[in-house]
Parts: structure tokens; sequence; C-alpha cells
């Protein structure tokens, strides 16, 4: 096995790409430094997310910087519950790109 045990792990890219992250913070970055965010996968390096967003939104990407978010526990009565960790990537686009998915298109 090459490559840290993964030489036969291969993803799609619309198994990368989790869904879009629609914040109040996340809307002032695309809009001041041409910046989205996304949910990715957890084991999806910053290579793959960029690969994927480049194939499936036909846009140039700059750079990507991805965070774990830890999840939250959860009470509900006596019920103690843990939501999954996730993983968020923050993508910066090429000057005058954009993804339709957030410009409401």
């Amino acid at each position: 096995m090459v490559d840290g045990g993964r030489s036969d792990w291969v993803k799609d890219i619309y198994q990368i790409l989790k869904a879009p992250v629609i914040t109040e913070k996340s809307t002032m970055q695309r809009t001041e430094s041409n910046k989205v965010a996304f949910w990715v996968d957890l084991q999806a390096n910053k290579n793959e997310v960029a690969d994927a967003i480049e194939k499936v939104f036909n846009v140039k990407v700059l750079d990507v910087n991805t965070i774990r978010v830890p999840g939250k526990v959860k009470r509900t009565g006596k019920n103690i519950s843990k939501k999954p960790t996730r993983k968020k990537a923050y993508i910066t686009l090429k000057e005058g790109d954009k993804i339709p998915l957030f410009e409401g298109t």
C-alpha cells in the first residue's frame, strides 16, 4: 500500500462535495473576498476538493482552506448524543468567477 494506505482509494467528485455552507459569515466572505464554503468528505484533501470544485462548477480555484468541525453534544431529557464531526472547506475563486448555486440563478 502506497500513499498511507490509500492507493486504491478513489472518490467520485460528488462524494467529496457534500453541501454548500450558507451562513451570514460565508455570505460576507463571498461578497468581500470571493470565497465560498462547502461541507466536504472527512477524508478529502485540499487537492481533491479543488479538483472537484473546478470540474463541477467550471471555475478556477486559487486556494483551499479546510477545517474540521467537531460534533456537538446534544441532550434530550436524560438521553445524551453526539453529532458527527464534519469538515468545512473555504475555497478562494479567481476574480470574476462565480458559482451559480450561491448567486441564486
